[in-house]
């Protein structure tokens, strides 16, 4: 089992890149969070969406888009539900769905008083838009 860390108040890539290290890479990953200030070579597990950690944004990609390609994740459903995180953490265009999408985890973001709650019922949403993308349900 591996902790990981991210910054508080998690947001769709955060929730996302967290829901596929669970679903897809460690099934008993426990995750933890922090204030933006934090120094991620100080804390104790793998930071992720920080500045300076290792796995975060870079060239192009959002988190959850990195995640993907070091884990070697690559199927169709999943490379479409990253078009749609992509899309709704850049706000860029690029996918129809991304307006209805980043309401509902602004909504998860916005009225659920901890990140454990967030994770939780932005999990469901991930399992619910990876179906939604052609996904296999999990189990």
């Amino acid at each position: 089992m591996s902790r990981y860390i991210t910054r508080e108040r998690v947001h769709i890539d955060r929730i996302a890149t967290a829901w596929a290290i669970r679903r897809f890479v460690d099934p008993q990953a426990t995750f933890a969070f922090v204030g933006r200030e934090r120094d991620p070579a100080s804390l104790d597990g793998t930071p992720f969406d920080m500045r300076g950690s290792e796995l975060s944004h870079r060239d192009d990609k959002v988190t959850f888009e990195v995640l993907l390609s070091r884990q070697g994740l690559a199927d169709p459903a999943i490379l479409r539900m990253a078009a749609i995180v992509h899309a709704v953490d850049t706000q860029e265009d690029g996918a129809p769905e991304a307006s209805g999408v980043g309401a509902v985890f602004d909504g998860i973001r916005d009225g659920l008083a901890t990140d454990g709650e967030r994770l939780q019922a932005g999990f469901a949403v991930c399992d619910a838009l990876y179906a939604y993308c052609g996904g296999a349900r999990p189990g």
